[in-house]
């Protein structure tokens, strides 16, 4: 789908299309709004009109609140000097977190909901009613996508479905939570009901995708409500047979090398169900920044593997807690040398003395000369407290070396949103249901599939909730979803999800080689110094409070939620 760099440019030209980021998004009609009525008169036309629903409308998401919520705020990744407010668990209405998190997600809604009206309003008679459905099925598709992340953030929040309909009442209500999933799920429903089986272009959006949203949707709303032990069995049996139809009948598969699914280029792989869509334009195109993947230098570990001098990573690693679940790897509290056969530890964070083919990095000669060279993890010498697990994935080196080039703010490999392998973990987790533990060969065998996958032997024992929510950790760690998946058993147990949060290590540690060159175990030990090692989580902070800033602009914001009027749902 890379050709959608060149039908959004050409958007751009006809429509003046540009992504709105002004602060008051929420309450006004978006400024980019598509009124040219002989548009929308061919196939082509109208889904040259969706197309940046798969990137530009996203933009914020991806920069601003991706792995901050999703793997900082969840446990899996800290930062040593930046985003402390999230590694502390202490994320208010004032904080950086929250405006960008909310106003990331209404910007997808709002454009999701522009596109659906122009649609409706301006397609011609030369537009067939199964692509306008299709159109129609990626708008919602996405929209239930942004309130997904919206409702599990934030709790109650408004529902819009038309943003001119607020032009001249910006006092918004917010919605109750039950209300926002069953929006949400009627969205996906629709698209699974009207996305084309086979993708139209490489990257778009199919009805499995929207099966296997449905199939994570299901999952959470069969605790929505519910206490310990008392999920409903209805969603349970729906996120199970959603899941397996897409495990069954999407025609995906699961690569057999887990690093080859951030070894670049890997986008829209046979194991991908849905990504954001990002590609690298020379400077000076018009659509740059927003066809661009800016998170890379976000996470970039350093200038020296950066594409131009953005590595602004450096103080970014896996939590102490995200290591202890890799078996074998910290062993006695860190004192004694570890390793694990789990190959993703390698694919997701980076330990003294990794190598890394292909991922190209420069660095100084004895002569002081700039030398490229494939990535080798640094020794950390003798002040092993100055280095960190850095993030690996995603991380893909320098611009000149990769297959499509890249610069500053400016890379090409796309964001998983939704994989094949979350669908083998919802099955078993679905199956397993409300026992404490199961035998079923159907869960075991889809459990197996991904963990054996990584490298580690059969696991045979009785499965239960534990095993499958630290697979989905190592598994999905920097993928934004530990977050989510805490949300999701929050919903039916609090004290559960309070205790493995405040149970999770986020301070600092250094880390040793046994050896160098080709270290083959390594020590770890926890900063001593250092006053912070637990968040405390409790009822009061575990959902961020929605932003000072649309408080101040809409005091409705702060009534009590209301019911959502549906009418015929469609």
């Amino acid at each position: 789908m890379k050709n959608y760099k060149y039908i959004y440019v050409a958007l751009l030209s006809i429509l003046g299309l540009t992504v709105s980021c002004s602060e008051d998004f929420l309450d006004r009609p978006p400024k980019d709004r598509l009124v040219d009525a002989g548009f929308y008169q061919t196939d082509d036309q109208l889904l040259s009109g969706t197309a940046p629903l798969y990137s530009a409308v996203w933009k914020d998401y991806a920069d601003k609140a991706n792995f901050k919520l999703g793997d900082i705020r969840g446990g899996t990744l800290y930062r040593a000097w930046n985003d402390r407010d999230a590694v502390e668990f202490n994320i208010t209405a004032v904080s950086d977190a929250s405006e960008y998190a909310y106003r990331a997600f209404y910007i997808v809604i709002g454009q999701s909901n522009l596109i659906m009206n122009n649609i409706n309003t301006y397609a011609g008679d030369g537009v067939s009613e199964a692509v306008k459905n299709h159109a129609l099925g990626e708008a919602r598709f996405m929209r239930a996508t942004a309130y997904t992340h919206l409702v599990m953030n934030f709790g109650a929040v408004p529902i819009i479905e038309n943003n001119l309909d607020h032009l001249n009442n910006p006092q918004l209500r917010r919605n109750n939570v039950e209300d926002v999933w069953e929006f949400i799920l009627r969205d996906y429903e629709f698209a699974a009901e009207n996305l084309s089986e086979i993708s139209l272009a490489d990257g778009r959006l199919t009805s499995y995708s929207a099966k296997g949203m449905l199939a994570r949707t299901h999952l959470t709303l069969a605790g929505l409500g519910a206490s310990a032990g008392g999920r409903d069995q209805g969603h349970l049996d729906k996120a199970r047979d959603y899941a397996a139809d897409v495990i069954n009948n999407s025609g995906k598969s699961l690569l057999s090398n887990y690093a080859d699914l951030f070894t670049y280029p890997y986008d829209n792989g046979n194991e991908s169900l849905f990504e954001l869509q990002w590609s690298y334009s020379p400077k000076g195109s018009s659509t740059q920044y927003e066809a661009s993947n800016t998170m890379i230098s976000q996470i970039n570990p350093n200038n020296e593997v950066a594409a131009n001098g953005d590595g602004w990573g450096g103080d970014l690693s896996a939590s102490w807690w995200m290591l202890t679940l890799y078996d074998g790897l910290i062993q006695d509290d860190g004192a004694t040398p570890g390793f694990t056969l789990d190959q993703r530890l390698k694919a997701t964070f980076m330990l003294p003395g990794f190598t890394y083919p292909g991922v190209i990095q420069t660095v100084k000669d004895d002569e002081g000369n700039n030398v490229n060279q494939d990535l080798v993890v640094a020794d950390p010498g003798e002040d092993p407290y100055q280095v960190f697990a850095s993030i690996k994935k995603y991380v893909i080196g320098r611009g000149a070396y990769l297959e499509g080039d890249a610069d500053a703010q400016d890379y090409p490999n796309n964001t998983y949103m939704l994989r094949l392998a979350e669908m083998y973990l919802i099955y078993a987790e679905a199956v397993l249901g409300n026992s404490g533990s199961t035998t079923d060969a159907a869960a075991l065998t889809a459990f197996n599939a991904v963990h054996m996958r990584a490298g580690l032997p059969e696991f045979e024992d009785p499965l239960t909730w534990d095993d499958i929510f630290e697979e989905r950790v190592r598994e999905f760690a920097m993928e934004s979803i530990t977050w989510y998946d805490l949300v999701r058993l929050h919903y039916y147990d609090p004290s559960e999800a309070y205790d493995i949060i405040n149970a999770q290590d986020r301070g600092l540690f250094a880390i040793e080689p046994n050896q160098w060159p080709d270290p083959s175990a390594w020590t770890f030990s926890k900063t001593p110094d250092q006053a912070f090692r637990n968040a405390t989580a409790n009822s009061g902070n575990f959902l961020i409070p929605i932003p000072a800033s649309e408080m101040s602009q809409s005091p409705s914001l702060a009534e009590e939620p209301e019911s959502y009027d549906f009418g015929d749902g469609e």
